[in-house]
């Protein structure tokens, strides 16, 4: 009787704190695994650009006419909406 406390306060820990984390990193996935050639991202860096090559591990990003950087998947914090990089 003294740990129910303890089990209820671990249980609503799970529900508020957990499973949203794990949700978020599930949908993060699976935004990494989709992106594709002509994608406009925006990296964890602020650095927003259009995809030209994307490999397994590494993408090459355009960020300037003719400038490009290579960054790992993981750098990429979301997709960006189609004509974003032309409003800036």
């Amino acid at each position: 009787m003294q740990f129910l406390p303890m089990i209820g306060i671990f249980i609503l820990f799970w529900f508020l704190m957990v499973r949203p984390q794990q949700k978020k990193m599930k949908e993060h996935k699976a935004m990494l695994d989709a992106l594709q050639k002509g994608e406009e991202v925006l990296t964890q860096g602020g650095i927003a650009g259009r995809i030209t090559k994307a490999g397994d591990e590494y993408l090459t990003v355009e960020i300037s006419n003719g400038v490009e950087i290579v960054v790992q998947r993981a750098a990429v914090a979301s997709k960006l909406e189609k004509g974003t990089l032309k409003s800036l």
